[in-house]
């Protein structure tokens, strides 16, 4: 596998998904719940770049956006066993996708975009939200790359957040991944 790890050596555990998931929320609950370390790419990124996601789509443009964001998924094979909560476009870089499925476990919360777009409270704090069409747009081009990406696929469109939680705990404890 080049220069990843193999997944013996990293067992984390990436959640990918489109804006409004709860990827973070998700993230950080389970590492509460189960003493684990959680991190988010986008905060990864903000820390590198010293600036925000939003400022770094406007001042350098997406594609140093994404260069950043594989940089930020390299620097995780130093670690073990994180809960990952990734940007939703991260699956727009192949690379990023190997990265991840070479260090551990994907896990795809799939949702609709009425899902999505009833959770985006602040849209702008999201640089690839622009409006409503376009978010939809986003999604279907976004979807069969999150497939693609996915160990775990857990559809999470019209269930309470407490339902995803108890429902990806169990999956992840069957896996022994918790």
């Amino acid at each position: 596998m080049g220069t990843c790890c193999v997944k013996h050596g990293c067992d984390h555990v990436f959640f990918i998904g489109f804006l409004g998931a709860g990827k973070s929320t998700l993230a950080r609950n389970l590492g509460r719940l189960f003493h684990r370390r959680y991190v988010d790419t986008d905060r990864l990124v903000e820390r590198r770049a010293g600036r925000s996601v939003t400022q770094l789509f406007h001042e350098r443009g997406e594609d140093a956006f994404r260069a950043l964001e594989t940089e930020a998924l390299r620097g995780l094979k130093r670690d073990r066993s994180l809960l990952v909560s990734c940007g939703g476009g991260i699956i727009e870089t192949p690379a990023n996708i190997e990265l991840m499925r070479a260090m551990g476990t994907c896990v795809y919360l799939e949702l609709d975009i009425d899902d999505s777009l009833r959770q985006i409270c602040r849209a702008d704090t999201r640089p690839d939200f622009r409006s409503p069409e376009h978010a939809a747009r986003l999604l279907e081009h976004r979807r069969p790359l999150y497939e693609q990406a996915a160990d775990i696929t857990v559809d999470i469109r019209g269930t309470s957040f407490e339902d995803v939680l108890y429902r990806v705990a169990e999956l992840l404890l069957e896996r022994g991944l918790l």
